[in-house]
C-alpha cells in the first residue's frame, strides 16, 4: 500500500489562492471526493495533505479545513488523511507564536515554506534561520521546495538545523523538459551528504514534456536513488499538479516501474515505510 505525502485539496470557495491566476490549468476547485476514488484504486491507503500556499491570512484556516475533512462522517469520507503539512512563515516574528499553537494540534506533522518562487537568499535570513532551529525537538518535519540553483541554500539550513528532518520536494525541481540534468546532479548529490534530508519522489512528470517517457525520467530517479538510497526516500503524488503530466494514475504507474527493479522491502520502505516512521503515521 501506498503513503502520499505530498496532496493538494483546492477549494476556492473557502480559501484564497492568489497563485492560482498564473496557472489556468489549476485554477479550478480539485477536491478530496475527486482524488480519493482514483487513489483507491491504486492503493494508496493513508495521505499527508501539503499546505497550497493559500493567503497568508487563511493559512490556520487551511490546517482546520483539511482537518475537517479527516473527521470519520465527514461529507466526504476523509478516513485516509493521516495529517497535514501545514504553511508557514519563519521569516516572521509571529512565528514562535504560531508554532506553539501547532504544537497543540497532532494532526499537523509538519511545516512548508515555498522558497523556489522567493528570492535566493529568502532562506539566509537570520530570523528565518533561527525560528527553522526551533524546530529541533518538536517531531515536525520541514519540507525544502527549491529549484536547482537554490540547492544549495537548503544543503545551508540542512547544516543550520542538525536536529531536523528536513525533506527535500520533487527531487530538487529538476528541468527535465529542457535536459538539466548536468546542472541540477551535483547540488543533489552533496545536498544528499546531509543524513538529516530525506528525498520526496514527487512532481517529476510536471517537469517534463507534454509527451514525456519513462526513459526521461530514468536518470533523475537513478540519481537520486543513488545518492539517498531507498531508506531516504518517500513518495508523493503532488496531485493535482501531476494532472499536466498525465495524472495520478499514470505517476503512480511510472513509479511502480522506476522501482521495478528494487528489492520488494526497498519499494516497500518508499511507498510507505519511511513516511510511516517520519511522520509518525
Amino acid at each position: 500500500m501506498i503513503v502520499d505525502t505530498h496532496l493538494h485539496l483546492i477549494y476556492r470557495g473557502q480559501l484564497s489562492y492568489p497563485w492560482l491566476a498564473g496557472v489556468p490549468p489549476l485554477n479550478a476547485d480539485f477536491t478530496y471526493d475527486t482524488y480519493l476514488q482514483e487513489a483507491r484504486r491504486l492503493g494508496i491507503s493513508a495521505t499527508l495533505h501539503m499546505e497550497v500556499d493559500v493567503a497568508e491570512a487563511d493559512i490556520e484556516a487551511e490546517t482546520a479545513m483539511i482537518e475537517r475533512l479527516a473527521v470519520p462522517g465527514a461529507a466526504t469520507d476523509g478516513s485516509q488523511l493521516a495529517g497535514a503539512i501545514a504553511a508557514c512563515r519563519p521569516e516572521s516574528t509571529d512565528f514562535p507564536a504560531y508554532l506553539e499553537r501547532v504544537l497543540g494540534n497532532r494532526f499537523v506533522r509538519g511545516f512548508r515554506r515555498v522558497l523556489h518562487v522567493m528570492p535566493d537568499d529568502f532562506s539566509e535570513g537570520a530570523l528565518f534561520r533561527e525560528n527553522i532551529r526551533r524546530l529541533a525537538g518538536t517531531g515536525l518535519v520541514f519540507d525544502i521546495c527549491v529549484l536547482p540553483h537554490q540547492l544549495k541554500k537548503a544543503a545551508a539550513l540542512a547544516d543550520l538545523a542538525p536536529d531536523v528532518s528536513f525533506v527535500l520536494d520533487h527531487c530538487g525541481i529538476p528541468d527535465i523538459k529542457s535536459g538539466g540534468f548536468e546542472v541540477w546532479k551535483g547540488p543533489i548529490a552533496e545536498l544528499a551528504r546531509r543524513p538529516n534530508v530525506t528525498v520526496k519522489l514527487s512532481g517529476l512528470p510536471a517537469y517534463g514534456t507534454e509527451n514525456w517517457t519513462l526513459e526521461d525520467l530514468k536518470p533523475y530517479f537513478a540519481h537520486v536513488a543513488e545518492n539517498f538510497g531507498f531508506d531516504r526516500m518517500v513518495w508523493g503524488s503532488d496531485w493535482p499538479v501531476c494532472t499536466l503530466g498525465g495524472g495520478l494514475s499514470t505517476w503512480v504507474g511510472a513509479t511502480h516501474a522506476l522501482l521495478s527493479g528494487v528489492s520488494l522491502e526497498e519499494k516497500a520502505q518508499v511507498l510507505s515505510g519511511n513516511a510511516r516512521a517520519l511522520w509518525r503515521i
